[in-house]
């Protein structure tokens, strides 16, 4: 019986490639893997060949989203060439770590020093066993030292590397956790001794060797194990008693970027995709590199020839000899990259860094791999619609009139109602209702979400009108949801085609719309509605019901608006403000809705609602300016009664601060108007030249905002035409008819009444 402790670095290329060539040499017919126990019945899974690295072994606790772990797995990594090994021969596979069910007990959780929790994994070993050697080698850099030392040998020495690791584990003290999961690796070797395996290999992180193997010379001649090891009734003790919780575990799909990001454990990869060059391209893997970088950069149209591959091949080999390094390393292939490929720019650098040295790699797992109905449900909708997870980021702009884009659509809205936010809306570059733009980019940790939604049904619509029916009535604790996010609900609904879900949430809304007095509230959630009434014509989705609703809450809009506008201060009613506007907005939506005979349309209401609030005494200036710009974009004042009411706020009577604060409200729709119409900016420049010099310092903030705000052509048309008031002189405003030339506007005349398919003005 023999026992071979292989101590390996976690995602290593050069220990990788090693590996298969000792167990190929040992031939074992039983291998121990660092890992989760719960996953045994998951390792033959990998003889599938859907199962494509990187992936993930997921291990959570059913219910509780936050108690999960990932072991994640690369092409490259140490022991997913182990596990490939055993499924090819044939072998016996365990998992000899911590169990899950151990490590995601809450009394198993540790802290570091500052208070943070460890890593959702097993917990990582303080030590650095890499930098230590590193250290001792006379290096800075634990990554260049391991690919001098290991990588570009193109063999890992393991009787070595054992070795080291005894003389740097000497006189360390495990810690509790560290202690309890070599504990449990020794148990699991002792079980398979038990069982009769006659040739045991263990794979494992190089820092756990000696804890497993031995001291190097406690060895005895027939190959028995465990001399100078703790006894088994020792780790027995060790490991009574711990706290143990239920969980699941299966595969996942994992990704190169996120391996870059993974930390502790030593696990933790910079450049998955350099390291996955490495083990696909043993032979000359500098010259293939910058091979593929020089394609990478030809697909973005950057004029990248062969000469200039050779020279940057001939600059990395360089670099390594100054270095004094045995090979060029992924520093001289990118200082190469730099320096001839891209000419210096590090933009470019930027995208060969991402594509490349990151990589852009999302592992696949097969339909056989455990899963809750939810995400098997998924995997048929991606296919139904076309749309492939991908690590990257990738946009897609949707036609809504096409079915296929509808519901691709439909399927990312409902998604997100789940809390998986694989799209992500961006604003559509089209000016058509009609038209969606989506980044969409799939990461690993929405299979736990889409574990936790499986409690709300077996298939993505299902799942999304329970949780809509959920969030409509407070959750379990039964709260207040807010009217805006009712009527948020209400839009999601619709963009997601839930007309099982509508109902009961405009029910809910029509309910507590009628209960709440708060007028700012009614407005918050007005905007939402109108939106949502749209949606049932633009999607085609039935939306009965909404228009009733959003009628009686523009009706108390504008019956309370009155009390809300009267006796704020200045930042409640910059707050009133942007509810007013968005109201305004949302009005303007329901021109075209139809009007029963005798009644108001809503834009008449509610103009009727500002214009009676309006003229009122002690209101805010900037509410008071902002409902004189509305009412005269809206046709309801004219000019030289705008004029008339800007004198009268500007006047002597009332405090510079509040007519800088209506001018403010008044312009914060633009400042064109004041380029055609002089008689407004004469009348604010009477004003503001009139102003004492210690009243203009305290007005000068506010009306630097004010005009800070506007477009920059508009600022300079605005200062020409400031300038032209003392003088007379300057370019021409619609105010002033006597200035036009009228020969030169026939033609313009003639132009638009074209372009509107009209021969003559109305």
């Amino acid at each position: 019986m023999s026992v071979s402790v292989l101590g390996v670095r976690h995602h290593g290329p050069g220990s990788a490639r090693s590996l298969r060539e000792e167990l190929t040499r040992l031939k074992p017919d039983i291998v121990l893997i660092e890992g989760p126990p719960e996953a045994d019945d998951l390792v033959g899974l990998a003889k599938d060949p859907e199962l494509q690295p990187p992936v993930a072994l997921l291990a959570h606790v059913p219910g509780e989203s936050s108690k999960a772990a990932f072991w994640p797995f690369a092409v490259f990594s140490p022991e997913w060439q182990a596990i490939r090994h055993a499924v090819e021969a044939d072998v016996p596979v365990r998992f000899c770590d911590m169990p899950a069910a151990h490590s995601l007990a809450p009394a198993s959780e540790e802290r570091d020093e500052e208070g943070n929790e460890e890593d959702d994994r097993a917990p990582a070993v303080r030590a650095d066993p890499i930098g230590a050697l590193a250290h001792a080698a006379g290096y800075d850099d634990p990554e260049r030292w391991w690919e001098d030392a290991v990588e570009h040998r193109g063999d890992t020495p393991f009787q070595v590397i054992a070795e080291a690791m005894a003389a740097v584990r000497e006189g360390h003290v495990p810690g509790e956790e560290e202690a309890r999961r070599e504990a449990f690796m020794r148990r699991a070797i002792r079980t398979a001794i038990r069982d009769g395996h006659e040739r045991i290999v263990v794979v494992c992180g190089a820092w756990h060797v000696p804890a497993l193997a031995g001291p190097p010379d406690a060895g005895s001649p027939g190959g028995a194990w465990g001399a100078g090891l703790p006894t088994a009734k020792a780790d027995d003790a060790l490991l009574r008693g711990l706290p143990k919780v239920k969980v699941e575990t299966t595969w996942v799909p994992w990704t190169y970027g996120r391996l870059a990001a993974w930390s502790g454990y030593g696990a933790g990869v910079t450049s998955p995709g350099w390291y996955h060059h490495l083990f696909t391209a043993p032979d000359r893997p500098v010259e293939r590199w910058l091979t593929e970088a020089a394609g990478t950069l030809r697909a973005e149209d950057l004029p990248v020839s062969s000469a200039h591959v050779i020279e940057a091949v001939r600059l990395a080999r360089s670099l390594a000899t100054l270095r004094g390094r045995p090979l060029a390393g992924l520093a001289e292939a990118t200082e190469a990259v730099r320096a001839v490929l891209c000419e210096g720019d590090d933009l470019p650098v930027e995208l060969v860094q991402r594509r490349m040295v990151v990589g852009e790699r999302l592992g696949t797992v097969p339909d056989s791999t455990p899963m809750v109905p939810l995400q098997r449900h998924l995997r048929q909708e991606q296919r139904r619609v076309r749309l492939k997870p991908e690590a990257l980021d990738r946009e897609h702009d949707l036609d809504l009139r096409k079915p296929l884009d509808l519901e691709r659509s439909r399927l990312l809205h409902r998604l997100r109602l789940l809390g998986v936010g694989w799209g992500t809306p961006k604003e559509s570059r089209g000016k058509g209702t009609f038209r969606e733009s989506w980044t969409l980019a799939w990461r690993p940790e929405f299979d736990i979400d889409l574990i936790e939604a499986g409690v709300w049904g077996t298939t993505v619509p299902a799942a999304a009108v329970a949780r809509v029916h959920d969030l409509a009535r407070g959750g379990q604790e039964k709260r207040e949801v807010p009217l805006a996010v009712l009527t948020g609900l209400v839009e999601q609904c619709l963009l997601a085609d839930l007309p099982d879900a509508l109902p009961y949430v405009i029910e809910v809304l029509s309910e507590q719309a009628a209960l709440d007095g708060d007028v700012t509230h009614l407005m918050a959630a007005f905007p939402a509605m109108v939106r949502a009434q749209r949606y049932g014509d633009v999607r085609a989705t039935p939306a009965e019901g909404l228009a009733a609703v959003a009628d009686a809450m523009l009706t108390r809009i504008c019956l309370g608006f009155g009390g809300a506008a009267a006796g704020l201060d200045e930042d409640a009613a910059r707050d009133l403000l942007k509810h007013v506007d968005a109201v305004h907005a949302a009005v303007t939506l329901l021109q075209d809705a139809p009007v029963p005979e005798g009644e108001e349309s809503p834009a008449a209401r509610w103009l009727g609602a500002l214009r009676g609030v309006s003229g009122r005494s002690g209101l805010p200036g900037v509410i008071e300016g902002r409902l004189t710009r509305l009412l005269l974009d809206a046709g309801d004042l004219e000019a030289d009664q705008v004029g008339a009411v800007m004198a009268r706020a500007m006047s002597a009577g009332h405090p510079p601060a509040r007519a800088a604060a209506w001018v403010e409200g008044f312009l914060s729709g633009g400042g064109l108007l004041l380029v055609h119409d002089s008689r407004l900016l004469a009348l604010i420049d009477e004003w503001l030249t009139g102003l004492a010099p210690e009243t203009f310092v305290d007005v000068l903030p506010l009306l630097r905002r004010t005009f800070g705000a506007f477009a920059a052509p508009e600022r300079r048309s605005i200062g020409s035409r400031v300038r032209s008031l003392g003088t007379g002189e300057g370019p021409a405003t619609t105010g002033d008819a006597e200035e036009i030339d009228e020969e030169r506007a026939a033609a313009a005349t003639r132009t638009v009444l074209a372009l509107l398919g009209r021969t003559e003005i109305a």
